[in-house]
């Protein structure tokens, strides 16, 4: 994959330097059962596009809101898996944000209401997901893509790899994947957690590493491609475009999933090259 850094316009730099002011006068963020109400409201704030309508719905028995464009492709959807670290973040409260992705491209997107810890802690949000994938293919829909944020980010890519896997003919088909500051290593071992820590305006390791004992709990080995896609198998994925901000403690998660998917993509070619099987 291509990289490529955008240089902050100046209007952009203004509103940043403007969120940063007011981001340094309230109290740290934490992530915990307690503060869904907080990061809901925060996300519910954003202004909603234009012309894009909501509507609840349940799919693969999980709910969720649908974000309607005025005019979409019937067979195509937009799956977003929303923020929050496994803990908070909730379909109603994101629908504002991703309204704005409905609108820009022109794609329904349906946002889950996927299990959050520690009521329903790992696996629960992979298997549902992938309940989600299966539900919106029975249908109808034959193009459907994922997006996310921060763990929902990182869910998005983890379904990815898995539907990759075990992909057949008869199965939903993922066609792109975008995920902007995925969190694709629940080891908390990227090097930028430490770096980026006087720098990153909004996380923390400590918040990352509670949020991820309330998830994963102690006992569950964290290097599990459902938990951190960072270490799984990443050949026949579809095109991936990941976002990231160079002042964020989740940097290295975005770069080191995206050198790995490089070298993925590389050693499927040459085995193409060569005149032997690509990998499974």
């Amino acid at each position: 994959m291509a990289i490529i850094e955008h240089s902050l316009h100046p209007a952009d730099r203004a509103e940043m330097e403007k969120m940063r002011a007011y981001l340094a006068q309230q109290p740290k963020l934490t992530i915990s059962p307690e503060t869904k109400g907080i990061y809901d409201a925060f996300m519910a704030s954003i202004l909603p596009a234009v012309g894009v309508t909501f509507e609840q719905e349940v799919i693969g028995d999980i709910p969720g809101w649908w974000c309607k464009p005025g005019s979409a492709e019937p067979e195509a959807a937009i799956i977003h898996f929303h923020g929050g670290a496994y803990v908070v973040g909730s379909a109603e409260a994101y629908r504002p944000f991703v309204s704005h992705i409905a609108a820009g491209t022109g794609m329904t997107a349906f946002i889950p209401d996927y299990a959050l810890a520690p009521e329903r802690p790992f696996p629960a949000a992979f298997h549902d997901a992938g309940a989600v994938l299966d539900g919106l293919h029975r249908q109808g829909f034959r193009k459907l893509a994922l997006t996310g944020d921060s763990a929902g980010g990182g869910l998005a890519l983890a379904l990815a790899q898995d539907a990759a896997r075990k992909k057949t003919q008869e199965g939903p088909s993922i066609q792109h994947v975008v995920a902007m500051s995925p969190w694709t290593d629940l080891t908390l071992t990227a090097p930028s957690l430490a770096s980026h820590a006087d720098i990153d305006p909004v996380l923390t390791c400590e918040v990352l590493a509670g949020a991820a004992e309330l998830y994963a709990g102690a006992s569950i080995d964290r290097r599990d491609p459902r938990l951190s896609p960072l270490f799984g198998v990443m050949s026949g994925m579809p095109p991936i475009m990941i976002h990231v901000g160079t002042d964020e403690i989740l940097f290295d998660d975005a770069a080191s999933y995206d050198t790995a998917a490089q070298e993925a993509m590389n050693l499927s070619c040459a085995f193409l090259r060569s005149g032997l099987p690509s990998q499974p």
